[in-house]
């Protein structure tokens, strides 16, 4: 890991670009099915997972348009409660939309989640 020392009285200043982290944008990609207005989200990562995680959001109704890394989501007409298994396996972060979608229908149906390479780990 590198490492940056500055020594002296100079002020630092300056600016630095900050990438999007996947592991911080798929638990607010899976609270967006609270709301039902639209929601402007910036510096999405594009890797697999977020476009797993798009594709399930669209699946259960949302209408989404992802471009560059900004993506705008749309959940009015969201009213689907069943997240496909052949999406959830694919991906453990799959299991974050049951608790958005328990709290605004009271119930949902989720598969167990798959996507891990190291073997299983609880839910």
């Amino acid at each position: 890991m590198q490492k940056l020392e500055v020594f002296g009285a100079n002020k630092l200043k300056g600016q630095i670009k900050i990438s999007g982290s996947k592991n911080a944008s798929l638990p607010i990609l899976a609270a967006t099915l609270l709301s039902r207005k639209k929601i402007y989200l910036k510096n999405i990562p594009n890797v697999k997972d977020i476009e797993t995680m798009i594709k399930l959001l669209q699946s259960l109704g949302s209408k989404t348009k992802f471009k560059k890394k900004d993506l705008i989501i749309d959940n009015f007409k969201q009213n689907k409660k069943f997240a496909s298994y052949s999406l959830v396996k694919t991906m453990r972060a799959g299991i974050l939309v049951l608790g958005p979608l328990l709290a605004k229908f009271g119930n949902a149906k989720v598969s167990l989640p798959g996507g891990c390479a190291i073997g299983t780990r609880p839910v």
